[in-house]
């Protein structure tokens, strides 16, 4: 084993949660995951908490919340990071570093997000915050209308692409039904997704309802070990290849249905491990909005500019089909407690490669790659996980 290894993780329910706040979520998956890698606190060198916040709670200082939970952890270095939607796997990336440039063996990494407490408006000003205020803070409909904005720009250059987001949202609501954690467990059909209706208006047109990620509380944590130390322990998920390119923040100074950041951080992945995408037996990808993972699917090379649609067309990305994209319901179905997010991506990618991901589970899983975003494809990071233990 040459690689750092994830080599225990926890995962809470996704979704409208009691728990009062990040404190009481990280509480839910901190000893656990610990537990489940077979180390104890004191083992731990560092800890790494990815919670975006922004407004959604006054506590801050996130960092030291794991501690609260497991007391043992009190004296052991902790810092919080955040980077938007993508604060998940800058927590892990972060925890990498630290444990690759030798000084620390063992880091507990650890996302939360409580966004449920706020109200519906008052979310989306929130989330605003990710996106560049002194040009898009007056967007209607909040991050929903900057993503709105994207749709409307890709369907003036490459035509209309409604059905195909619509075929996407179902993928992914079916998809979720498998998924023990998801929000929304439910089965919405193709026709229910593609009509507007009550149940189904636009949100931010051309987007509708079924296109946008649900507002959610959540947490995960993942335990990720130096070489010689996972060797010693029940599993290991190597980071075959990582890599983070970010973009320039103001969608007015880039094209924004390029998603520029997200192709280079893929290729310098993939030319990391040595791979190519027929190499991976499934991705899961950073759906926030339906429109998000068609463009997504061109900036990993599954299709040219514009030709997203054939992928969706084709069936490529479904379950069955050559490289299956969300097979966990991605957020679109799982939901998006923000700062949990990245970290989710990684639990279940493991669970997929360990063979224990349930009715879930992509036969024969080898090599998984997750991709997941912060703002408007501004902050962008690719893991690439094997298993090796």
């Amino acid at each position: 084993m040459t690689k750092s290894a994830i080599v225990g993780w926890a995962h809470s329910p996704f979704g409208k949660l009691e728990d009062a706040d990040t404190e009481a979520l990280m509480g839910r998956v901190a000893g656990t995951a610990l537990e489940h890698a077979g180390i104890e606190p004191g083992q731990v060198d560092g800890v790494f908490v990815g919670v975006f916040n922004s407004g959604f709670q006054k506590q801050d200082f996130q960092g030291a919340m794991p501690a609260l939970s497991v007391p043992d952890l009190a004296y052991t270095p902790a810092v919080r990071v955040e980077n938007a939607c993508a604060t998940g796997s800058a927590a892990i990336h972060t925890a990498l570093d630290f444990i690759e440039s030798g000084r620390g063996k063992v880091a507990l990494v650890v996302g939360a997000e409580k966004m449920t407490a706020k109200p519906t408006a008052e979310v989306g000003d929130i989330l605003l915050n990710a996106s560049y205020r002194k040009e898009e803070a007056d967007i209607e409909g909040g991050f929903a209308g900057v993503f709105g904005r994207i749709a409307q720009t890709y369907f003036q250059r490459y035509g209309d692409r409604s059905e195909e987001l619509a075929h996407i949202a179902a993928k992914n609501h079916r998809n979720g039904v498998a998924n023990p954690f998801a929000q929304m467990r439910k089965d919405f059909g193709f026709e229910f997704c593609n009509t507007i209706s009550e149940k189904n208006p636009y949100v931010a047109g051309p987007l509708r309802r079924t296109d946008c990620s649900l507002v959610s509380d959540g947490a995960a944590a993942l335990v990720i070990a130096a070489p010689d130390v996972a060797e010693s322990l029940a599993r290991g998920i190597a980071f075959r290849a990582r890599a983070q390119a970010n973009d320039i923040m103001p969608m007015s100074r880039r094209d924004p249905v390029a998603f520029e950041g997200a192709r280079r951080a893929w290729a310098k992945a993939l030319e990391a491990g040595g791979l190519t995408l027929d190499d991976l037996d499934l991705v899961e990808t950073h759906d926030c909005f339906t429109v998000a993972e068609l463009i997504e699917y061109e900036a990993m090379g599954l299709a040219k500019p514009g030709e997203g649609y054939k992928v969706v067309r084709e069936g490529i990305a479904q379950k069955g089909g050559r490289l299956p994209v969300n097979p966990s319901g991605g957020l679109k179905s799982k939901g998006h407690p923000i700062g949990a997010t990245g970290v989710s991506m990684h639990v279940l990618c493991a669970m997929q490669l360990m063979g224990e991901a349930g009715d879930m589970q992509i036969d024969g899983a080898k090599l998984a790659g997750i991709f997941n975003m912060g703002g408007a494809a501004v902050a962008n990071y690719v893991s690439v996980l094997e298993r090796v233990k």
